[in-house]
């Protein structure tokens, strides 16, 4: 089962370029797993972002040890999953931790880099 860790600017992206993010995780994915690190949860709680948190509780939330980034990744690789994100130096991270990456092209769509 193919399995996909969303970030917080992923949550936030469909209010800022109406996206639908379901339809892109369907879209790339068929029908996965989606989830939401606790820090994640917790990154959008400090911003304040009611409607990225309201659409990040339709989704399972993953507890987490560690806080923001590091939170993220632990996800992802505690899950063998897919990280979904527009954060370059995330990406980056990701990237040399060989974590395949979902993110956000010319603001109107995802597509992934790495193997899945």
């Amino acid at each position: 089962m193919t399995r996909v860790i969303l970030d917080a600017n992923a949550l936030i992206s469909p209010f800022q370029f109406s996206i639908n993010l379901d339809t892109e995780i369907s879209r790339l994915f068929g029908s996965p797993e989606v989830y939401v690190p606790s820090s994640v949860i917790d990154e959008l709680e400090g911003l304040e972002r009611k409607d990225a948190l309201k659409l990040a509780n339709r989704y399972e939330i993953y507890s987490v040890e560690n806080i923001r980034d590091e939170g993220v990744l632990e996800a992802a690789k505690e899950l063998d999953g897919i990280l979904m994100t527009n954060d370059s130096q995330l990406r980056e991270r990701a990237r040399s931790e060989n974590i395949p990456v979902a993110y956000l092209r010319e603001r109107s769509y995802y597509v992934v880099e790495g193997e899945i």
